[in-house]
C-alpha cells in the first residue's frame, strides 16, 4: 500500500458499495470494509471505522449515490423524497464535523434542482460524489502547499490527533505540507500525540508517517508542554472539524491544551482545513455542537480489561479552540490569519 496512493474512501468497481479502509484495525491491519446498506455506512461513521471530516464527506457523497441506487424509484418525486430521508438518517451519525451534512446538503440539492428521468439522476448523483472526492484531493495539495511556506527544513512539528491521508484524501490536512516537504527534500522531526482515549495519533498519524519515511517520535498528550519547554517544538499542526466565522476551531479533544501551551511558550500554532470546513452559519464557537462518546473508551478500549475502576466517565470527542490561541488557520484558498472575522469571509468572496 503506497502511501499517497490510498484511498481511505472509494466507490466500488461495480459501484453497488462504499469501500473504506477500517481505521479503527490500524495499524495491526489494513482491513477494507464494503459497505452497502444504510445501517452499515452510518454505524462506520458512528463508531470510526471511517473518520476525518472530510473523509467522512466524501463518504456521505458515495453513499447517497449507491442507496438512491438500490431505491428503484419510479419518479424523481419518490427519489427525492427517500434520498432526504438517508440524508436525514446519515447526518446524525456524528454531529460535529462540519462536511458531513455539508456533504448530504450538496447531494440533496444537486438531485432536486437536477432534471431527467431516474436513471439520468442517478448518474448525475455519481458525477457530483465524485467531484466531491476529486476536490478534496485538490483541496489538500493546495492546503500542502501554503502550509509548507509556514516552516522550514529541520523544524520540530508538534501534531494531535489525525489529519492525513486516512482522515481525508491523499495528502490530508494537518499532515499534507508535511508529506510535500519529504517529497520535497525537507527533514522534520515531528512529535505525534497520542491523543487519548482513541489513539488516533498513536494509532493512524505515526503509522501514517512512518509509512511515509518521515522522521516520527511518538509522546504522550502530556509531554507537549515539556516538549515546548526544550525548545523541541517550532511550530504546532492540527486539523479541525470545524470553524466558526470567528476562528473558533473544534478538533479532537486535547486540541484546546496544546493551543494553551503554545501561547505560553510562543510556539506558533496553525489549524489546517479545507474551506467546506468553516461554518459561516455559525458566529463562535459556543454554538458548535460537541459530540459525546461511550464513556467505556476512556476505560477499556483498546485493552483486554478496563484500566479504571467503574465510576463515571465524561467523553467529548472535541474541544474549542478560541480564535486567540491560533497563529493562523491555513486552507485551500489561502491562509488567513487575524482578524478572522474578516479573513475567513473574504474566502467566499
Amino acid at each position: 500500500m503506497e502511501y499517497l496512493d490510498t484511498d481511505s474512501v472509494r466507490l466500488s468497481n461495480d459501484e453497488n458499495s462504499v469501500i473504506i479502509i477500517d481505521q479503527t484495525k490500524l495499524p495491526s491491519e489494513t482491513v477494507y470494509l464494503s459497505l452497502n446498506t444504510a445501517e452499515e455506512i452510518f454505524d462506520a461513521i458512528k463508531l470510526l471505522k471511517v473518520r476525518g471530516a472530510p473523509a467522512i464527506g466524501i463518504c456521505a457523497g458515495y453513499a447517497v449515490y449507491v442507496l438512491a441506487k438500490q431505491m428503484r424509484a419510479n419518479s424523481k418525486d419518490e427519489l427525492v423524497s427517500r434520498v432526504q430521508k438517508i440524508a436525514e438518517y446519515l447526518g446524525s451519525s456524528r454531529p460535529t464535523a462540519v462536511n458531513l451534512n455539508a456533504a448530504l446538503s450538496r447531494m440533496t440539492n444537486t438531485l432536486c434542482n437536477a432534471q431527467g428521468n431516474v436513471c439520468e439522476l442517478l448518474e448525475i448523483l455519481k458525477a457530483e460524489a465524485v467531484a466531491i472526492h476529486e476536490e478534496d484531493i485538490a483541496m489538500c495539495r493546495r492546503i500542502a502547499k501554503y502550509g509548507l511556506t509556514l516552516v522550514k527544513s529541520g523544524d520540530g512539528i508538534l501534531t494531535h490527533c489525525n489529519a492525513g491521508a486516512l482522515a481525508t484524501s491523499r495528502y490530508g490536512t494537518g499532515l499534507g505540507a508535511l508529506l510535500l516537504g519529504k517529497e520535497k527534500g525537507y527533514d522534520f522531526k515531528v512529535y505525534v500525540d497520542e491523543t487519548r482515549p482513541l489513539l488516533q495519533g498513536a494509532r493512524l498519524t505515526a503509522f501514517e508517517l512512518d509509512r511515509a519515511g518521515i522522521d516520527v517520535t511518538l509522546v504522550c498528550d502530556n509531554m507537549a508542554g515539556y516538549l515546548m519547554s526544550k525548545g523541541y517544538i517550532n511550530a504546532v499542526f492540527v486539523g479541525c472539524d470545524r470553524v466558526a466565522v470567528n476562528g473558533d476551531t473544534a478538533n479532537k479533544i486535547g486540541t484546546l491544551s496544546a493551543a494553551v501551551l503554545a501561547k505560553h511558550f510562543c510556539v506558533p500554532f496553525y489549524v489546517f482545513c479545507p474551506s467546506t470546513t468553516i461554518d459561516y452559519s455559525i458566529p463562535d464557537g459556543n454554538a458548535i455542537p460537541i459530540e459525546m462518546r461511550n464513556g467505556e473508551e476512556i476505560r477499556s478500549m483498546f485493552c483486554k480489561r478496563s484500566i479504571a475502576p467503574d465510576v463515571k466517565c465524561l467523553n467529548p470527542a472535541f474541544d474549542v479552540t478560541p480564535a486567540e490561541l491560533i497563529t493562523a488557520i491555513v486552507t485551500d484558498r489561502g491562509i488567513c490569519r487575524p482578524p478572522y472575522t474578516a479573513s475567513l469571509s473574504s474566502l467566499i468572496c
